[in-house]
């Protein structure tokens, strides 16, 4: 899985291409071979190839990273709860989490807005051809069912079903308890600790064959996607690609250095990995264990803290969907002639809010929030269909812009919490990923097969 570059013309030692590279190398490779499939349009390659292969891999690349969420979540969020120690400062840090991560979101939904009110899209556009039928809504829950279901009632189930929610909130509860005990809880949490050494080591193992996983996903997402799907609706998409940048580069940045005073440009170079691996598989809760892994071992914020905010961000914190569901509304009521007036687009904004609290981290939720927010405002669900065919290249965007605001709140709740190690964050190379995780130490292999020998 490693490749190696020479370093230098005077034939010096050969040094290891960092897995980010690697990444995006292919990227870069699978977006341009998914190009040239889909202007082949050979039902050989789309079969067999793009619809057999490179979805089998795809979808086991994506499955061990989710494999990954329950149990890393639960071993490092005990860790973090134990290691800060006091209750009233994990309170502390979920309440500035919670306040951060709704902010963002109402701040993301609004400059959506605007810049689509600004921008037009949808007007005169004319729906030939285009089948707008076969979209079923979802009803809005209201904001008790909301809180009330974050509590359990078969934790179980709850592990089983990657309920993120209500895993963090018995995990939390698990963890005070813990605390509560004293000294009788050493042992738990050596093994606790332990636990998440190895979790770590299983990320490292599932993120040393990344290239191989984004390449296949996004040749398949690129041969599936052709051009022509963007043409009719094409200013809804620059809108949308606009409103995400602007968020992701202007508003997330100038929070980060006026709340944390970090470095911006420092910042995003520690989180590209977890960006890239948002982009390529377009879901926040399966993109936390490198999230998690970014913000800890390459921005340098505590585990105590990471633990806690980075789940609990790819739960609740829905930036990118959020801003999708703005201009997709502005775009839908211009296509449909309908003036939603100021009335309408807060209701937009409060229900997006809301809805992202109690929706998963999953690829496309955000269409099943948008039937949510469109039925509130008396737009037609079945306007949904018009920008279907663009929704997951959108949705690969979107994610890369929920993590970034998962890192960004992390990183500035840590801060205030002086929980950042800003020798690590001011370290070009900490934590920089690498194949390592695949060698095998032959020492420690030994000695642990001299502990394992009948005695």
């Amino acid at each position: 899985m490693t490749r190696e570059t020479e370093s230098g013309a005077s034939g010096g030692k050969p040094s290891k291409m960092s897995l980010t590279t690697q990444i995006m190398l292919a990227m870069l490779g699978g977006l341009i071979l998914g190009v040239i499939f889909n202007k082949i349009g050979s039902d050989f390659i789309n079969t067999h190839i793009v619809g057999g292969l490179f979805a089998m891999i795809g979808k086991m690349f994506v499955n061990a990273l989710k494999m990954l969420v329950v149990p890393l979540v639960f071993f490092s969020l005990i860790c973090g709860v134990t290691g800060i120690g006091d209750i009233r400062i994990l309170g502390r840090v979920g309440g500035k989490s919670f306040v951060l991560y709704l902010t963002t979101t109402a701040i993301a939904i609004a400059v959506a807005i605007i810049l689509a009110s600004m921008i037009g899209p949808g007007k005169g556009f004319v729906m030939d051809g285009i089948d707008t039928s076969g979209v079923t809504g979802r009803e809005a829950p209201t904001v008790w069912d909301v809180f009330a279901g974050i509590v359990p009632t078969n934790p179980v189930a709850s592990f089983a079903n990657g309920e993120m929610l209500q895993i963090i909130f018995y995990t939390v509860i698990l963890g005070v308890a813990v605390l509560m005990l004293g000294r009788k809880s050493k042992g738990f949490v050596e093994a606790s600790e332990y636990m998440n050494e190895v979790m770590m080591k299983v990320v490292g193992i599932v993120m040393a064959f990344a290239p191989i996983g984004v390449f296949c996903l996004i040749a398949k997402t690129f041969t599936e996607q052709g051009i022509e799907l963007f043409l009719p609706v094409l200013a809804y998409v620059v809108t949308l690609v606009l409103a995400l940048f602007v968020h992701l580069f202007v508003t997330l940045m100038i929070m980060l250095k006026l709340l944390s005073g970090l470095s911006p440009l420092t910042f995003m170079r520690k989180i590209r990995p977890a960006q890239i691996f948002a982009f390529s598989t377009a879901s926040s809760n399966a993109t936390i264990p490198v999230t998690l892994r970014c913000v800890t071992e390459r921005v340098g914020v505590n585990n105590s803290v990471g633990s806690f905010c980075v789940p609990f961000g790819a739960t609740i914190n829905m930036d990118g969907t959020a801003i999708m569901q703005g201009v997709a509304t502005v775009f839908l009521a211009n296509v449909y002639g309908i003036d939603l007036g100021l009335g309408g687009y807060v209701t937009v904004i409060a229900m997006a809010v809301l809805a992202s609290i109690g929706t998963a981290g999953v690829p496309g939720v955000g269409l099943v929030m948008l039937t949510m927010v469109l039925g509130q405002v008396g737009l037609p669900i079945e306007g949904i269909a018009l920008i279907l065919g663009v929704d997951r290249l959108m949705d690969m965007i979107r994610t890369a812009v929920n993590i970034t605001g998962d890192a960004v709140v992390t990183s500035i709740v840590a801060k205030s919490e002086g929980k950042v190690d800003m020798a690590i964050f001011n370290d070009p190379d900490a934590g920089i990923l690498t194949s390592d995780d695949l060698d095998i130490d032959k020492a420690a292999e030994a000695e642990l097969a001299q502990y394992a020998k009948p005695h």
